[in-house]
């Protein structure tokens, strides 16, 4: 089991020990889509909701997420966030979330990029459930990453993704 790196020899669950790894800068961006329905985004437009600016709190509730990524997914090292940004576009019928994140760190940030995205979508559809209750949150993903030892990546249809380098 030696190329698993989340597991020991014994096959236990283990938290992989990047102490000797060197601190570079990196970064991350993600996005998730919450499908909403021309009526919801016409509301959202005409500042019609019933739970206030949603963009706003969706946006508060990411970077929260973000700083809280190591508390929530069981194996993720705690990072020093540099910074995190949360942004909406609205289409007919859906919302795009892109998230960035940014560390100097022995490890990659898209977990926290991951969060953050997802987050601020579940944020969304709960600010949102009254005016529809058949939204759906998909295609949370990594769109770019850069820094560490597997270099950069972009997600290849990733367009107007942020600039990772």
């Amino acid at each position: 089991m030696g190329d698993m790196t989340h597991l020991d020899d014994a096959g236990r669950i283990r938290m992989v020990d990047v102490g000797d790894k060197p601190t570079t800068s990196r970064r991350a961006a993600a996005e998730a889509v919450l499908v909403t329905g021309p009526d919801v985004i016409a509301a959202i437009a005409s500042g019609c909701t019933p739970k206030g600016n949603v963009f706003e709190t969706a946006r508060l509730a990411g970077i929260l997420a973000a700083k809280r990524t190591a508390e929530l997914v069981p194996l993720c090292h705690l990072l020093p966030l540099d910074h995190v940004s949360v942004d909406f576009e609205s289409g007919a019928d859906r919302i795009r979330i892109v998230a960035t994140a940014a560390t100097r760190a022995a490890t990659g940030v898209e977990m926290e990029a991951l969060t953050a995205a997802t987050i601020a979508g579940l944020t969304l559809y709960d600010m949102l459930k009254a005016l529809s209750r058949t939204m759906v949150l998909q295609q949370v993903r990594l769109l770019s990453k850069s820094g560490g030892r597997s270099g950069t990546y972009a997600a290849p249809d990733a367009l107007g993704a942020p600039e990772v380098s």
